[in-house]
């Protein structure tokens, strides 16, 4: 395994991290995009996009600000679960989720969120998973690098709206979500807060455990472990402040794992000087945000954005 404590200079990692992903778009530059409708939807109000993030194919995404607020105001990146909903996972439960959905509860403290559809999900379906992973193989591409690069240029679009804060961004995450986060928090600097929940997967751990299937096949890049355990990617999000749920009994992190991660960024958030800025904590239920998990993720937004 890597070893957390010689990340070397952090801008570089950061670098090396993102030259893994495979053949990105050239996309770059202000995101133009395409208001289909807005409405009123209880505390917030709801607009349909359409987003040219990769300049390959728009992409279909929602934006939610609080009702009576002009900005500029704090926003979240939500990034949704592997589930077929994509991205209006974010106004409603989820098949892992509680019955408030995230848009509403951070609507409800003044803050807006913008989610899109992750490449095959929601609006973009169409192919099997593997079927797209192959083709992006052929291409010299890696479909993880895809999402990512769509997540990385939907926070242009973030921080470029004039009714949302720039410096005050969070990015929130459910499963596959959870591990879109941590990189997306890894990656940009832009993303003030990192909320994770329920994919925090050590990967040599995973590999002992033989969990490998129980992550699709989106979840794999090519020569990652030569390179980053899972430490060392959520390392580069210190010393920002970064609370990852798990449950005991989920076997898509085992415990064992965790426990290895815990202590990697336990102690580079004690070097950094901000230890109170990384929490890990642990339920004892399987693969699901409880409303147990809900109310902490929002307590610690309320103290960090």
């Amino acid at each position: 395994m890597a070893d957390t404590r010689r990340l070397g200079e952090p801008a570089a990692r950061r670098s090396e991290l993102r030259g893994l992903l495979g053949e990105l778009p050239t996309a770059s530059g202000p995101v133009r995009a395409t208001l289909l409708s807005a409405e009123e939807s209880g505390p917030y109000v709801l607009e349909h996009l359409l987003l040219d993030l990769n300049g390959l194919e728009r992409v279909p995404a929602i934006f939610t600000r609080p009702r009576g607020r002009t900005g500029p105001i704090p926003a979240v990146l939500f990034n949704h679960s592997h589930a077929d909903l994509g991205k209006t996972e974010m106004l409603r439960a989820g098949p892992y989720m509680p019955a408030q959905g995230w848009a509403e509860a951070l609507a409800r403290r003044g803050v807006a969120a913008l989610a899109v559809d992750a490449w095959n999900f929601g609006e973009r379906r169409g192919r099997t998973e593997s079927e797209l992973f192959k083709e992006m193989l052929w291409k010299g591409q890696v479909l993880w690098g895809m999402m990512v690069f769509d997540s990385l240029r939907a926070l242009d679009y973030l921080t470029a709206r004039p009714d949302v804060d720039p410096g005050r961004i969070a990015t929130v995450g459910m499963s596959m979500g959870s591990t879109m986060a941590w990189w997306v928090a890894a990656i940009d600097l832009r993303v003030r807060v990192c909320v994770d929940i329920c994919c925090l997967t050590d990967f040599e751990t995973l590999l002992r455990m033989r969990g490998l299937d129980g992550h699709g096949i989106y979840y794999y890049v090519p020569r990652l472990l030569r390179h980053f355990s899972t430490a060392d990617i959520n390392a580069l999000i210190a010393p920002r402040p970064h609370l990852a749920l798990a449950g005991n009994f989920d076997r898509l992190t085992p415990p064992e794992g965790l426990e290895a991660v815990d202590r990697e960024l336990r102690a580079v958030y004690a070097e950094c000087g901000s230890p109170e800025a990384w929490r890990l904590s642990r339920y004892d239920v399987g693969h699901v945000e409880t409303l147990g998990m809900r109310t902490e993720a929002l307590a610690f937004l309320d103290r960090w954005l």
